[in-house]
């Protein structure tokens, strides 16, 4: 694991995975294998009966490091994209325990997508959320499948498509968080639920959400395959490079429609 990029401990029964890549734990392939691999010694250990997945920093998450998608052709995002789109959900699908998201300030993007992999999401109430692609010429291609299915159509658009942030209570009503607690405060409510999970039979608890996983599912996987060929699509085209060289470089984009 890589433990300088992703800390794991377990107590009283509790898995917590930690992201700590400072200064934003923007999301490298090396911190996307770290955090995969962390989940996967949870799912395979048989004391582990509950999962909170925090981070070590002010940001919970601010989504992918540009350089994965910058210069790049479409194919050499793939294994980006083999990872957070479908590692990451096949891990948790199949995780058969519960997983807890802990967010305690900005989730964007890729963050957006680690929390909202998880069973309950625990918001301090300073945290924010928000979908940023649209503004450096990329899409949120894989909460185009997941966030409808979670706020509905009308709610998603907006978010997915403005790229504004938008504050806790917003997310809280808009079906998007399980809970908003008081700022810096998250992971011990967080810790608290998962305790009570992890008192539960561990084999109810597995059969129960293997269950719940199954009917909730919709055929996510081909829906998020066909996300995933939109967003490597996306990727290639001209106004993409575009509009990430302007993001690093601080300047305005200036988009041709290629």
């Amino acid at each position: 694991m890589g433990a300088e990029l992703v800390r794991y401990a377990v107590s009283d029964a509790i898995a917590e995975i930690t992201l700590d890549r400072a200064p934003v734990n923007a999301l490298s392939i090396a911190l996307i294998d770290a955090l995969l691999e962390a989940l996967r010694k949870a799912r395979d250990d048989e004391q582990v009966r509950a999962v909170v997945i925090a981070s070590a920093h002010k940001v919970f998450c601010a989504g992918l490091d540009l350089d994965i998608v910058r210069g790049k052709r479409a194919t050499e995002t793939k294994g980006f994209l083999e990872r957070l789109y479908f590692a990451l959900n096949d891990i948790q699908y199949r995780m058969g325990k519960p997983t807890i998201a802990a967010v305690d300030g900005p989730a964007r993007a890729g963050g957006m997508t680690i929390a909202i992999s998880c069973d309950m999401v625990i918001a301090g109430d300073g945290a924010t959320f928000g979908y940023p692609e649209i503004d450096v010429g990329l899409i949120p291609a894989l909460h185009f499948v997941q966030l409808p299915r979670l706020v509905g159509k009308h709610q998603a658009f907006g978010p997915l498509f403005l790229g504004d942030p938008f504050d806790a209570a917003t997310a809280f009503r808009m079906g998007l968080v399980s809970e908003v607690v008081p700022k810096g405060t998250a992971l011990e409510r967080a810790r608290a639920i998962a305790l009570r999970l992890a008192a539960k039979s561990p084999i109810v608890m597995k059969i129960g959400r293997d269950a719940f996983m199954r009917a909730v599912d919709a055929d996510y996987r081909r829906a998020v395959e066909n996300a995933a060929e939109s967003f490597a699509l996306v990727a290639s085209t001209e106004d993409c490079q575009e509009g990430l060289n302007a993001f690093v470089e601080k300047r305005p984009p200036k988009y041709t429609g290629r």
